[in-house]
């Protein structure tokens, strides 16, 4: 990792001082001019691109609980001491590995044509290569009104929509219902596997994967595929002309027993009230179709960088600011879960969180909820961030992303800057997601958003948590 020109880019900072005297305004004069002076590095600056670009090809794919997390665990350590971070940590904990395998599927009835398809996380294998009549099904309603089975031997196929492409990506907790729960219904009818649309917004062939529910019984018994949109309207076409349908299928994915995981934790040291924890980052695990470029190591990329930035201001900031890169998110969260326990009788110091995982488009829009005192902070910071083209939404909405979701349980405030995710569902759990598909200038306005954002926060002197 090449990174090492950042460590002495503080000067841009240096003509602005910190005043003895405490200051009247919620945001002091001298805060927002180190926030906007920032906001100009970060703008300036192609770190985050430089982490990103290292992490997906240094590390590559990083598969929670997988060899290649663990090298991606050694590359953050490594990334947070060069970068200068006060403290550098791992904290790990124990979870089960399920492998994809290997992966056959192809339609056989009317004709022989290769199918695009991957395992969603938690299926189970095909004892043999197997051809199977091909049961076709609007959508997950229909399915899950299937009786104890009436599908039994049979190949279910869930049908669906497109993905509607959305700024906020309203409708994918939805339509995910059959890739989460589709196998349970599947299972029940005593189908021989399940087949579904990919929950994306691609029209490319490329299938979309991402973790099933687990139900009170376990996980599933059955190969559960995922197929591209493509193949998904194949599908529905033949099944309209009345066309027997029939495919050919082997998959090998599998549970492979418990393994290691872990949180990286890089610390920047608070001035004055150092036991205060403002918590940022993003989630250093990934789906192995691509690189986990958007999903999401930009994420940790833009919280990354712009912590270091923060750093090298004059003084550091009142609290502490802490990135975490979390690992096993893709999975069920488990590094969220394991941080919240690890920390349960800190979590009291733990004043915002927030993470970055919803790709690397601009940011457009602040989102908080915190207390009424804090809430006129986040207010203010608005207005300083706003000539990078974000606005102020609301102040009661609860989340900060998928991996603060238990800190929220535990009643920690959040924030979210919510960025553009318009093209988000044609990338993230695909072949798809790689580098390319980041652009720079987009990145650092994020990195630009997040330092004068959390260095204000960090640095106030309101009380952040009742």
């Amino acid at each position: 990792m090449r990174l090492t020109r950042y460590l002495a880019f503080g000067v841009a900072f240096s003509v602005f001082s910190f005043p003895s005297f405490a200051e009247k305004n919620i945001v002091s004069n001298t805060q927002k001019e180190n926030a906007r002076a920032l906001m100009q590095t970060a703008l300036e600056s192609d770190l985050a691109y430089d982490i990103v670009e290292s992490l997906t090809t240094e590390v590559g794919p990083r598969l929670a609980g997988s060899e290649a997390e663990k090298r991606a665990r050694d590359w953050g350590v490594a990334l947070g001491k060069e970068l200068g971070f006060d403290k550098v940590s791992v904290e790990e904990f124990t979870m089960p590995f399920w492998d994809r395998g290997h992966l056959h599927i192809s339609l056989t009835t009317p004709y022989t044509q290769p199918l695009y398809g991957t395992a969603l996380g938690g299926a189970g294998p095909s004892k043999e290569r197997f051809d199977a009549e091909v049961v076709y099904f609007r959508d997950i309603h229909a399915l899950a009104a299937v009786k104890e089975g009436e599908i039994a031997g049979k190949a279910a196929f869930v049908d669906g929509d497109f993905l509607v492409k959305s700024q906020t990506g309203a409708g994918y907790g939805p339509a995910n219902q059959r890739r989460r729960i589709g196998w349970q219904h599947a299972q029940r009818g005593g189908a021989k596997a399940l087949v579904v649309r990919s929950v994306g917004s691609s029209s490319h062939r490329f299938p979309h994967t991402g973790m099933m529910s687990e139900s009170k019984e376990g996980w599933a018994d059955i190969p559960v595929i995922a197929i591209s949109n493509p193949d998904a309207d194949h599908l529905r076409r033949l099944h309209k002309l009345g066309t027997p349908l029939h495919v050919s299928l082997h998959s090998t994915s599998k549970w492979k027993g418990d393994v290691s995981s872990g949180n990286v934790i890089l610390d920047l040291i608070g001035s004055e009230k150092p036991e205060e924890i403002v918590l940022i980052g993003g989630h250093l695990d990934s789906w192995d179709l691509g690189t986990g470029a958007v999903d999401d190591g930009a994420g940790v990329a833009i919280t990354t960088a712009a912590a270091v930035l923060i750093s090298k201001l004059p003084k550091r900031p009142k609290r502490t600011i802490r990135v975490v890169m979390f690992g096993a998110e893709e999975v069920g969260l488990l590094g969220a879960f394991a941080y919240a326990k690890q920390h349960e009788n800190n979590l009291h110091n733990h004043v915002v969180a927030t993470e970055s995982d919803f790709g690397a488009r601009s940011i457009w829009r602040l989102v908080s909820n915190v207390n009424p005192e804090a809430t006129k902070l986040i207010d203010e910071i608005a207005k300083v961030i706003s000539p990078l083209g974000i606005v102020r939404g609301g102040s009661d909405v609860p989340g900060g992303g998928p991996d603060i979701i238990p800190l929220v349980e535990k009643g920690v405030p959040t924030i979210r800057l919510n960025q553009n995710g318009r093209d988000y569902f044609d990338l993230h759990h695909t072949p798809d997601d790689t580098l390319d598909k980041i652009d720079p200038d987009e990145l650092a306005q994020n990195v630009a958003a997040y330092a004068a954002t959390i260095y204000m926060i960090a640095d106030a002197d309101v009380a952040l948590k009742e």
